[in-house]
């Protein structure tokens, strides 16, 4: 398997000197390559510049400029293939008629990232192994840095990537050829919905509570988003305000991240096959068609707009993609099975005469049958819905 660690970094002073450098310098080789292209596209002869031809001029522009041959020369490819990767996003939008969104030039403060492709080149992993306490990553330009290693590496470290995160520094790992830890078989299956009340409901009746971090976040994000909005563009104090409102919105991001971890392994641990729904998250959470010409006295008619901004901030909160992301990759280590079914009308289905209709489901947390009387918890029934599609498919695939 493939698998990524994340780590956070110990530089010294001087060291996150060097790394803010090394940032501001990728920053402007990025941006170079950016207006290259743009003017060679707007000249006459729509010349398209592409990576080999950039690539190809490595060697001279860090024999003229200092600044740039201190980095790595792989890690300064990485960052002309990080451009062409926006373009090829960029050119396949347009060919499927979604928003284009062109490579924008980087300011201070979004680029954030280096990427090494090779260990070992420009960038060495473990860099001091004898060393009895500490582990250490070397980086070109910055020398042996510090870094907190919380957890065993397992396989080939393929990639590395520095990442600045407001004032912390984190190293990212790539790694190849990670070997699976399966779990003992339980002869468990289980059926899951997603939701807002509850981040998770199983088929066996559990619910997994859904903290709703941002909610509960919002009056601190809301004073330091109230604060920045008064502060001078350009100034220092507007900085400062700028890395309140991210601290607050990162803490708020790995809350999330933890909860979905901790859902996902009590999960993985119990069942050798889990059944979930095929979800369109991003099309769930689009806004709401604008609201309609009005009627003939001039009145709008409600299109419950409102209602749908706030139940895609819900979802938004709840992190459904975190949680199938964790779900899949901690199943596959375990060596469990996830299959996924088609939602439509998991919600509205009754399991006992396979009645569907809307009105099977008066509020939402009820759910009863207007034909045979079944009653349950509205999440409980969809998800015992969602296990028998799974295990009808199952039984399809195993047959054919």
């Amino acid at each position: 398997m493939r698998r990524t660690y994340r780590f956070l970094l110990r530089p010294t002073a001087r060291q996150v000197v060097a790394l803010t450098a090394m940032l501001d310098d990728h920053r402007t080789l990025y941006n170079a390559a950016l207006q290259e292209r743009r003017d060679a596209y707007a000249h006459p002869s729509k010349t398209r510049i592409r990576y080999g031809d950039q690539s190809a001029q490595l060697k001279e522009i860090r024999a003229c400029d200092p600044d740039q041959a201190r980095w790595s020369f792989s890690s300064q490819q990485a960052t002309l293939r990080r451009l062409t990767l926006a373009f090829e996003a960029f050119f396949r939008r347009v060919k499927g008629g979604e928003t284009p969104g062109y490579p924008r030039f980087k300011g201070a403060g979004w680029f954030d990232t280096v990427t090494w492709p090779v260990d070992n080149d420009g960038c060495r992993w473990d860099s001091q192994p004898e060393h009895p306490t500490r582990t250490f990553v070397r980086l070109q330009g910055a020398g042996h840095v510090k870094v907190h290693q919380h957890r065993p590496v397992r396989g080939r470290v393929k990639t590395l990537s520095v990442k600045r995160e407001g004032a912390r520094w984190h190293l990212i790992l790539s790694c190849d050829d990670v070997p699976a830890k399966p779990l003992p078989l339980t002869g468990a299956v289980v059926g899951i919905d997603l939701g807002v009340a509850s981040l998770v409901t199983d088929s066996n009746g559990e619910h997994y509570g859904n903290p709703r971090f941002l909610r509960r976040s919002a009056d601190r994000l809301a004073d330091a988003q109230r604060d920045l909005s008064r502060r001078r563009r350009g100034s220092q104090r507007r900085r400062g305000a700028v890395q309140r409102v991210a601290a607050v919105s990162r803490h708020v991001a790995r809350q999330r991240v933890d909860l979905a971890n901790k859902t996902a392994n009590a999960i993985v641990a119990g069942h050798d096959l889990i059944v979930v729904e095929k979800l369109n998250i991003k099309g769930m959470v689009k806004r709401a068609r604008p609201k309609p010409d009005p009627d003939s006295a001039g009145r709008f008619l409600p299109n419950g707009q409102a209602a749908k901004s706030g139940l895609n901030t819900s979802m938004h909160d709840a992190g459904w993609g975190v949680f199938l992301h964790a779900l899949r990759a901690k199943a596959e280590s375990a060596g469990r099975l996830v299959v996924e079914v088609n939602p439509r009308h998991t919600s509205q289905r009754c399991p006992g005469c396979g009645h569907v209709a809307a009105e099977n489901r008066p509020t939402q947390a009820r759910f009863l049958c207007v034909r045979c009387g079944h009653a349950a918890h509205a999440d409980v029934n969809a998800a015992v819905n969602i296990l028998r599609a799974g295990l009808a498919l199952q039984t399809a695939a195993t047959s054919s």
